[in-house]
């Protein structure tokens, strides 16, 4: 893409901003938000690039990762392909984590995030989602000689494995600050500390614990729902309502086709099997509403 600034400057402080991050060569062919001050492509900006950046996990298996002959996989990449597919454009993809989620957006980074993103009202002011494809919510794995079945069995002492930036630590700062939280950047990290003990338990998405429970023997999801039944949504930069209209219409329209049970099927349904499918897949972005 062209190192030129294509969009409209909409503020002179932002656009000096910006002007900043193009001569260091980080982003092209941007507009700016006057309302949050953060830097987007419009959905006709990335038609004419030719290309579409979107954030995705390259460690988090079963829903974005990187395998064996270095191609991005998973649910989340599924749904990236075929959004590509339908711009007509090629798509560069950018490794995220939980953490940096609304930072790659808000600096122009990418233009979409598909990376397990819960909706939740705190998130929705900074970012905005499109309609949902998934449902999740919060779940808590253990040991199976230690199971924890309830935050009560946690001691005074013993600590609670959280990747930060995600639902599972907001929650529990929020509703259980006397539990002590042993925070890691990412997906591999937390798993790795888990595995080696440093935590009693690991508090995530419950698509995740889920997982790790069916692929690693000796551990088991004794709290499968914790707190509210949530969301995951694309989301994009506040105020780009010409990339979020063309994504809400885009699921709306895979929604008649079935097109988030194929991608279980072909990406999902390994690790959890048929009987979670109608449970988690959301066609059409006709969820039931979530408590965020």
């Amino acid at each position: 893409m062209k190192n030129t600034l294509t969009g409209k400057i909409r503020t002179a402080a932002a656009g000096l901003g910006i002007a900043g991050l193009l001569l260091a060569g980080q982003i092209s062919a941007v507009s700016v938000s006057a309302d949050a001050g953060a830097a987007f492509r419009t959905l006709d900006e990335i038609k004419e690039s030719g290309t579409v950046n979107i954030g995705v996990f390259s460690d988090k298996s079963p829903f974005g990762y990187v395998d064996e002959y270095g191609e991005y996989q998973g649910y989340d990449v599924y749904f990236a392909n075929r959004i590509g597919e339908d711009l007509g454009v090629e798509i560069n993809y950018v490794s995220t984590e939980a953490a940096n989620r609304i930072e790659y957006l808000q600096t122009g980074k990418v233009d979409i995030i598909l990376a397990n993103f819960t909706v939740t009202e705190e998130r929705a002011e900074e970012v905005d989602f499109a309609l949902p494809y998934m449902n999740v919510a919060l779940g808590v794995v253990s040991p199976e000689d230690a199971v924890i079945e309830s935050l009560d069995d946690i001691g005074p002492d013993d600590q609670v494995i959280v990747i930060s930036g995600t639902t599972a630590e907001t929650y529990l700062v929020k509703n259980n600050p006397e539990i002590k939280l042993q925070k890691y950047d990412a997906y591999a990290e937390a798993k790795t500390a888990f595995e080696n003990g440093n935590g009693v338990a690991w508090a995530n998405d419950n698509t995740e614990v889920i997982a790790f429970s069916i692929e690693n023997e000796g551990y088991v999801v004794g709290i499968p729902s914790l707190g509210s039944q949530d969301t995951i949504a694309p989301a994009v930069t506040k105020g780009n309502e010409s990339l979020l209209n063309w994504l809400n219409d885009e699921i709306r329209s895979l929604g008649e086709e079935e097109f988030f049970h194929r991608d279980y099927e072909e990406t999902l349904l390994d690790t959890y099997g048929k009987d979670y499918e109608d449970t988690l897949v959301v066609e059409g972005g006709a969820a039931p509403e979530a408590a965020a």
